[in-house]
């Protein structure tokens, strides 16, 4: 506590004393769009310098980049960055607090391991995942371990390395505007933002730089002004509801743990800090009106039920917060109405489903290859050489990004399953991941962000498509219980405690037991039909999700996509016109050839 303070006080200095030089400008006004304005700037403050690179967001990815950066080979010129940050105070999220073994690594490429250190980190070895009173292990390969923690801390530890950095300024101030080019209004050239005076007055001030990076997240206020019609708008589908646990211990200890509950989305949970534990619960669209009602008559029955008094107590003890889980495929920076000379980065551009724990491992990942392209590039200021290294970028990325993105969204569709044939699919996950060996290495080392590759996700997903197929006609299946046996069952704990209970016992009526069928011969041609349905909501659950990754523009973006139907199209035009050609050539010469058929109307093969 007493290092967050001292790093927040220090952040709070600098962003007070900045040196600023009254600069007085001629006014003009090019076109203005949302969020995108070069007004009269007789009475604006000015920076004294100008930056080469200027990033807006020093959150996860802003504050690894800026370091990223400060850091290039001994033969270029150090760059002068500015990272701006609305407030420096320690964030308090209830999200960003799992860093895959993916992400670990990158950190590790981009020298910042020891960002891990100091902040009561816990490691991940792997996942428990629960389902219907029945668990199974899913440890990460190879020795590999992520880290679980207070998402603050980590940024504030982010900050702090961005802080020591040579060449950064971490300056306090809320970007309002961003600035255009008076000569080129779709060329960016700076931002407009609202500071503090030594004298604790309000001033508003210029920051101009060759590059602008927006990374302040998924709540971004300048997404749409920088992608314009090429941008794609975030798409929720539930929330995460989240709250802290005090001394619990999970089923397996040092793993996160997913509970597949009847009703509702999945719950996740993972350990923090050495006494806490974080709880996400997923809520599906529409909200429920009473939030803690629903939670503490539908979920938490089902969970195990040592944490039960856990849960209640943080409940009645905290207010419940929430967090969008929202869905944003990336789309290529360099649309025709896409902006020059600036980029999006982190949640602002790229956003998937957060149970997997995913983004910050793309995020961090980002940065590396993001790193990779522009240090080589002599002029930040060369609008087609950015272009070209953003189409890089944003390539070079896919083979892991598109690997959580599809993944995340995939396994949410099955965990949250409540149409009967994704519940076949879901019940074949759980089975595949039972067989142990290649069934659980393969899937984790790509949900840890180890292995970067959508063919070996593709294989494994309709592996798991095609052994949910065998487990219909061969495994038993429970039963759906009656409308008049609900309410017991709402009542029942499915999931089994598998360490000591914090909780005082308590009576309660004995539910009745699950009851379970095995499929007979006569209702194998109905599970054949039935079968052919469930693979094609498989196929509806993947296809989407790989389309939304190989399509590298918006469907908003009706220039770039006619752009590419046409290139689509033309091939086959072209083959059909060469075809046509060929058969009226040939025509010609079997009138010059054979004169005596062609009067007869006698073609060559005829003859």
């Amino acid at each position: 506590m007493e290092m967050s303070w001292s790093i927040m006080a220090r952040f709070r200095e600098i962003g007070r004393h900045q040196s600023y030089s009254k600069v007085q400008v001629s006014s003009f006004q090019p076109p203005l769009s949302s969020n995108c304005h070069t007004p009269p700037l007789s009475t604006m403050s000015i920076t004294d310098s100008h930056y080469d690179i200027l990033i807006v967001g020093a959150g996860i990815a802003g504050s690894a980049l800026a370091h990223a950066l400060s850091n290039l080979p001994s033969y270029r010129r150090p760059l002068r960055i500015a990272l701006l940050e609305r407030s420096l105070a320690e964030p308090d999220r209830i999200v960003g607090e799992l860093l895959q073994p993916g992400g670990v690594i990158a950190l590790r490429q981009l020298g910042l391991e020891w960002t891990l250190e100091g902040i009561d980190a816990v490691p991940v070895k792997g996942y428990c995942i629960l389902k219907d009173g029945q668990q199974v292990h899913i440890p990460y390969t190879e020795g590999h371990e992520g880290r679980s923690f207070h998402h603050g801390k980590f940024v504030m530890r982010l900050r702090e390395a961005a802080l020591k950095a040579k060449g950064v300024d971490v300056i306090e101030a809320t970007v309002t505007e961003l600035i255009e080019d008076p000569h080129d209004a779709k060329r960016i050239i700076g931002v407009h933002a609202k500071t503090t005076t030594e004298g604790g007055e309000p001033e508003k001030v210029q920051y101009l730089a060759d590059l602008v990076v927006i990374a302040d997240g998924c709540f971004s206020n300048f997404r749409t002004a920088v992608m314009g019609a090429s941008g794609f708008k975030p798409v929720t589908r539930s929330h995460f509801v989240g709250a802290v646990l005090e001394d619990v211990t999970l089923p397996i200890p040092q793993h996160g743990t997913v509970a597949l509950v009847r009703g509702s989305g999945p719950v996740l949970l993972y350990q923090i800090s050495e006494h806490d534990t974080r709880i996400l619960i997923d809520v599906q669209q529409p909200l429920p009106q009473d939030l803690p009602a629903h939670i503490l008559t539908n979920i938490v029955p089902q969970l195990p039920e040592s944490l039960h008094a856990a849960v209640r107590t943080a409940i009645a003890k905290d207010r419940l917060r929430r967090m969008p889980n929202s869905f944003l495929p990336a789309v290529e920076q360099n649309g025709h109405s896409c902006k020059n000379g600036i980029l999006l980065l982190g949640d602002a551009w790229n956003m998937r489903h957060p149970l997997t724990g995913g983004g910050m491992t793309v995020a961090l990942n980002d940065v590396v290859l993001l790193r990779d392209q522009l240090i080589s590039m002599p002029d930040f200021r060369d609008a087609k050489r950015v272009n070209q290294a953003l189409k890089a970028w944003h390539w070079a990325r896919k083979p892991l990004s598109s690997t959580v993105n599809i993944l995340a969204f995939a396994l949410y569709d099955l965990f949250g399953a409540e149409d009967d044939l994704l519940e076949v699919l879901r019940a074949g996950c759980f089975a595949y991941f039972e067989r142990g060996g290649e069934c659980v290495d393969g899937p984790v080392s790509l949900l840890s962000g180890v292995a970067k590759s959508p063919y070996l996700l593709f294989t494994h997903f309709f592996s798991v498509a095609f052994y949910s197929l065998y487990c219909l006609f061969t495994r038993p299946r429970l039963v759906t219980p009656s409308p008049s046996s609900s309410s017991s069952q709402k009542s029942k704990s499915t999931l089994h405690p598998t360490s000591k209970s914090t909780s005082q016992p308590t009576s309660k009526p004995t539910p009745p037991n699950p009851t379970y069928i095995t499929p007979t011969p006569l209702q194998y041609p109905f599970l054949a039909l039935q079968s052919l349905r469930v693979f094609w909501a498989a196929i509806l659950v993947f296809g989407p999700l790989l389309w939304s990754e190989i399509r590298w523009w918006s469907p908003s973006d009706t220039r770039r996509r006619n752009r590419v139907v046409a290139f689509a199209v033309l091939p086959f035009v072209a083959a059909v016109g060469f075809v046509g050609a060929v058969v009226l050539k040939t025509w010609s010469l079997q009138a010059e050839l054979f004169p005596e058929l062609a009067v007869r109307g006698v073609g060559v093969g005829s003859a």
